[in-house]
């Protein structure tokens, strides 16, 4: 593990230890993997324009997220059934995140429960929520959360349905039965039974609500004093939506390319919700980053951090949590590398003329 350079090196390691059914899980995207592939490649078609001859000696990379004062601008997506990767699953991940000073993000489908994550002492913490058929039930969810200390909800809005992932067709994906969903373990929910195809899809097939809307958005904030977060925007209408709908953050996300294929790179779809938005709330980025770099451009693009999520599961599944670690301090330093060879010396200096994007209109050379 010493001989770790990057964080993309952990997911060779990850795919070597895991049984193929739990690594392609983590891996794969829906369908012919487009967009699964697009999330990381259109990184590569954005270039930096550094600027040269600037002190660069001190560097921060602190930043304030939903009020909170954070190390870095890099946090902890949700990403469900952790154990599957290691024994101590998200409660390692809630560890490393706050040893790192940063956010982490419990999914409502994770192998530890909300109380058991809190449990692992101070940090700041955000709660993932499917809204379920059963409402009675969301609404237990969320006080849950309340009471266990977390500081938002992350509202999914783009899973009314589970996107085609044939791999896990292929693989008729089940969870072992050593395993539960523990947030669901009291109510005969937390088991995903084998099937003929994805034990999953089927599983999320009775559990999701699909009438889900925007009035259920105006709902939530009546059960809840929390700020609600709208993860799975792509669009410049849906930005607009969630303001008007009181959300208190847009996640631009594709759900890691694992529900509609072919729509574009998160990356891609940034800058046009964040234009959108008019800086009313913030907008964060969810999927592809693996650099230091990523991060950068995503910042200079207008977001005001980003969520990792499979980085974390393949180093958690490589080295727990000590590799969940490693892997942001590793983008940190790269972040952080990246800005002082930039010329900024904080998140605030990072603009969008440090980058020039492949889809940019021709950019005339501003004036000196």
């Amino acid at each position: 593990m010493d001989q770790i350079t990057n964080v993309s090196e952990y997911e060779a390691i990850a795919k070597k230890n895991l049984p193929k059914m739990v690594y392609d899980y983590y891996a794969s995207g829906a369908e012919d993997q487009w967009t699964l592939k697009e999330n990381l490649l259109a990184f590569s078609r954005i270039l930096f324009r550094p600027r040269i001859l600037i002190d660069v000696s001190t560097i921060d990379l602190s930043t304030t997220i939903l009020g909170f004062k954070v190390s870095m601008p890099i946090m902890i997506a949700p990403t469900s059934m952790q154990k599957m990767a290691h024994p101590e699953g998200e409660c390692a991940t809630a560890r490393a995140a706050s040893a790192a000073g940063t956010i982490m993000t419990l999914s409502t489908l994770a192998n530890s429960s909300i109380e058991e994550v809190a449990s692992t002492g101070p940090g700041i913490r955000l709660f993932q929520l499917y809204v379920l058929k059963d409402r009675n039930l969301v609404t237990q969810l969320v006080r849950r959360a309340e009471t266990a200390g977390y500081k938002a909800i992350v509202l999914t809005a783009d899973t009314p349905r589970l996107g085609h992932r044939e791999a896990d067709i292929k693989n008729r994906f089940t969870m072992s039965p050593s395993l539960t969903l523990k947030n669901f373990e009291n109510l005969d929910l937390g088991k995903i039974d084998e099937t003929k195809d994805s034990g999953l899809a089927s599983y999320i097939a009775g559990l999701i609500d699909r009438s889900l809307s925007w009035k259920d958005v105006k709902w939530l904030q009546t059960i809840t004093t929390l700020p609600i977060l709208i993860k799975g925007v792509i669009t410049a209408e849906d930005a607009r939506l969630c303001i008007q709908a009181g959300a208190a953050g847009i996640i631009v996300s594709n759900h890691g390319a694992r529900q509609l294929d072919y729509v574009p790179a998160t990356i891609m779809a940034l800058e046009e919700v964040v234009k959108a938005a008019e800086g009313q709330i913030p907008v964060f980025l969810d999927g592809g980053v693996r650099r230091g770099t990523d991060v950068f451009k995503a910042l200079a693009l207008g977001a005001s951090g980003v969520f990792i999520g499979r980085p974390v599961v393949f180093s958690l599944a490589a080295a727990g949590e000590a590799g969940v670690r490693k892997v942001l301090q590793m983008l940190r330093d790269e972040l952080e590398l990246t800005m002082a060879l930039s010329g900024c010396c904080s998140l605030k200096e990072i603009r969008r003329d440090h980058i020039v994007a492949e889809w940019d209109a021709p950019r005339i050379a501003p004036r000196l």
